[in-house]
């Protein structure tokens, strides 16, 4: 205990600001799904409406996800994450001035400017938990902002619940919730944000505690194109397209339980609780069990690949959710499958700041994250022709990928990247 008390602990309250944005990222983003069914009714929405108004989100994230990693790897975290914010704030308020005659188009560009806005938030937050946490503890701290994602996601049904009547009316005002929020954020991110080695709070032995198990970089900057050719971003990316499968649960799990159990905009905040708190359990503990194997002895690779294969196994019985006919039952394995998936992604976070120099990893995570969106994108528009034309069986399908993909990627990040070798702040190898 003296230890940890002559370390000191200012890490923490960066990683509180961390989870603080990350609850209001998902916050923002859930809103339109919990809502689905009731806009749906509202605006007269298709199936395929509703997926190109989700695509519209996807392609800017995308897009943001290319280019705001790399601007924030220039800009610095500081600055390039409070540019994020401000933008995702500005488009999700922008959602309550959509009107009936238009609601799809307005929809669909209100959504693109949150998404653009949006993609800024992961490469930040890695950014800044490879500045201030040693390797052995990333992937725990990892798993304790990605558990944000679960809060922001779970606020948001009780929140629709309470503003929101079943016919629609008040529905524009959860998208006006964030701007007070996101004002607070940045208030507390440029009084409190600052590199670890230039902070006035943090002593040296927080100091060293955090670059104990990491070599100093010069400043040149690299340019995003540079981690293009590497077979490790690659990897990484390709397990970033399972974001599709967390998407398909945020976006169309709302749909899916209406259209199947008949729950409502008043009470999917149960099922929505059940769910998003397995999540949070599985990031904290997804992060904690390969910092535990490292600290046993394991090295990084072993401990994230087999804590990635325990992940992989616990997510396979979502496959078995269309063909049940118990609810609970359903929202129970939508829960362990979005457990394990966000203990699969706080793992697969830090797999970028295990093996790149942290003046790229803004970068690697966006090409990530575009990726992922890709991914997504394929899958809304996939999704949605197939329940307008076959109507639910669609959802078989869905979630028998969704359960069975994981085992498959993994099987490939391990050949495109075997040993996972880190690279030196000129992405070179680090020979041993």
């Amino acid at each position: 205990m003296d230890k940890k008390q002559k370390i000191g602990n200012y890490r923490y309250r960066i990683l509180a600001l961390l989870m603080f944005a990350t609850t209001i990222n998902y916050f923002d983003r859930s809103i339109i799904g919990v809502m689905a069914p009731t806009l749906e009714k509202l605006f007269g929405w298709t199936n395929s409406d509703y997926a190109n108004i989700m695509i519209s989100f996807k392609v800017a994230y995308a897009i943001g996800m290319l280019s705001m990693g790399g601007l924030i790897d220039r800009l610095g975290t500081k600055k390039g994450y409070v540019l994020s914010i401000g933008l995702w704030s500005f488009f999700g308020m922008l959602h309550a001035l959509v009107r009936p005659g238009w609601s799809v188009i307005g929809f669909a560009a209100a959504r693109f400017g949150l998404g653009f806005g949006e993609s800024g938030n992961f490469p930040a937050a890695i950014k800044t938990t490879a500045e201030w946490f040693p390797k052995k503890d990333r992937a725990f701290a990892t798993g304790l902002f990605n558990a944000a994602t679960s809060i922001g996601a779970i606020a948001a049904p009780f929140v629709v619940g309470w503003i929101v009547h079943e016919d629609g009316k008040n529905w524009q005002i959860p998208f006006l919730i964030t701007g007070a929020l996101s004002a607070l954020w940045v208030f507390l991110w440029f009084r409190m944000y600052k590199k670890p080695e230039v902070h006035p709070s943090v002593g040296k032995e927080e100091l060293a505690y955090i670059q104990s198990d990491s070599s100093s970089e010069n400043e040149e900057k690299l340019p995003w194109k540079s981690v293009l050719g590497k077979r490790q971003t690659w990897a990484f990316a390709l397990a970033k397209t399972t974001d599709a499968v967390w998407w398909f649960y945020l976006f169309w799990g709302a749909k899916f339980l209406a259209e199947t159990f008949d729950v409502n905009i008043h009470n999917i905040a149960l099922p929505f609780f059940v769910i998003y708190i397995m999540a949070d359990g599985g990031s904290i503990l997804g992060g904690y069990l390969s910092g535990v194997f490292i600290k046993k002895g394991w090295t990084i690779n072993k401990a994230r690949k087999i804590t990635l294969l325990i992940c992989a196994l616990i997510i396979l019985p979502v496959a078995f959710v269309a063909i049940t006919d118990n609810k609970w039952l359903a929202i129970c394995l939508i829960g362990l499958g979005a457990a394990g998936h966000q203990a699969w992604s706080a793992n697969i976070f830090t797999l970028a700041s295990d093996v790149f120099p942290k003046k790229a990893t803004a970068s690697v995570v966006g090409i990530g994250g575009m990726i992922g969106a890709v991914a997504g994108i394929i899958a809304d528009f996939a999704l949605g022709s197939v329940l307008d034309e076959a109507g639910n069986s669609g959802y078989f399908w869905a979630f028998l990928i969704a359960g069975s993909c994981y085992l498959a990627i993994l099987g490939l990040v391990h050949l495109l990247m075997p040993k996972m070798t880190p690279l030196d702040e000129n992405l070179n190898l680090i020979l041993e």
